[in-house]
């Protein structure tokens, strides 16, 4: 059993999955596009919930949002299962495949025997296509490597029924209805709106109103939890923001890039001009990220490093208030 299945590498599991599935069913449509059109763009700070036994940071929304909003804002309908046993699982798998349908999965990373050791850690909504099955070996087009790859059957179990936050219960998914005709200006319009107002959100736990609460709990950490808890408080952050995902600079690069294809679809030169800013935001976000590296690490030679990365959170959050405020007016 083997799909007709093209493999596109992407920056992002999700926005890969998306967009290669969409490829497939004959809408040629990009990563940014389908990270922008999802919404994709997103800040969330919860100190109450624990990760890795440190505070819970997203630079993303819950996983499966980005493809669920682009494909609601695109008129796609998409079919979702998640499964009580390995078994009714692999079956409903391999009835796809024989199908020739393409089927996304949400997966743990911790036992994906193809991932570098270094990746290799307990955080379960990373998302691949298995586009059809070799004897016992599953063909797997995992957007962030660079070719296909296989699993096993038992692999593939693992990875689907991993256990603990976010635990993916062997979902699948996939587009069961294309129209024929599709509004990008529509879609586009309303997922910029959608994504400023969740950044601009008066709320303390996401958003730039969550940068700023994050700030103000970085400088706490070293005397409330100690230095040792506080820098792998920082080294957890820097995780989500720069390998989960790529999180913080990444999404931003992305999320510039479709702002560069939606100033095309909707004939409106104000958005490059938001494309080019929101570039130079996301290298401000991987300095950041390169400072609080230094800091767990022990290399940092600044005085006051805690109070110095929160100015710098602070700084991106005003930043980036003003961005979206910039950004709504635009469209």
């Amino acid at each position: 059993m083997e799909t007709n299945f093209v493999h596109h590498q992407s920056a992002h599991c999700e926005n890969g999955v998306a967009s290669n599935l969409l490829k497939h069913h004959g809408i040629n449509i990009s990563e940014p596009m389908v990270f922008g059109i999802g919404s994709g763009l997103f800040f969330f700070y919860l100190p109450l919930l624990k990760i890795n036994h440190a505070p819970a940071i997203s630079y993303r929304p819950m996983p499966g949002s980005i493809f669920n909003k682009a494909a609601k804002r695109l008129g796609i309908k998409v079919k979702r299962v998640r499964f009580s046993d390995p078994r009714s699982a692999q079956e409903a798998l391999e009835a796809n495949l024989k199908k020739n349908i393409p089927s996304g999965l949400q997966v743990g990373v911790y036992h994906l025997t193809y991932f570098p050791n270094e990746y290799r850690f307990h955080f379960n909504a990373h998302n691949l296509v298995v586009y059809g099955k070799k004897e016992d070996r599953f063909l797997i087009s995992d957007p962030v490597m660079e070719t296909v790859t296989v699993l096993s059957e038992k692999e593939l179990e693992k990875v689907r029924f991993a256990k603990g936050a976010l635990a993916p219960k062997g979902q699948m998914y996939y587009p069961i209805h294309i129209p024929s005709q599709i509004d990008f200006t529509t879609a586009i319009k309303k997922a910029i709106k959608d994504t400023c107002n969740n950044m601009l959100a008066p709320m303390p736990i996401i958003g730039v109103g969550g940068m700023r609460f994050l700030a103000g709990h970085i400088r706490k950490w070293p005397a409330k939890k100690g230095v040792k808890v506080a820098n792998h408080y920082l080294a957890q952050m820097v995780r989500m923001q720069e390998e989960i995902g790529t999180g913080g600079g990444g999404f931003r690069f992305i999320y510039a890039a479709f702002l560069q294809e939606a100033a095309v679809i909707l004939q409106n030169n104000k958005l490059n001009e938001l494309s080019a800013e929101m570039t130079q935001i996301g290298d401000l976000w991987r300095d950041f990220a390169v400072n609080a590296a230094r800091v767990y690490k022990n290399r940092s030679n600044k005085t006051d490093v805690y109070n110095s990365l929160a100015d710098e959170l602070l700084h991106l959050a005003d930043l980036e208030t003003a961005f979206f405020k910039k950004l709504k007016k635009a469209i």
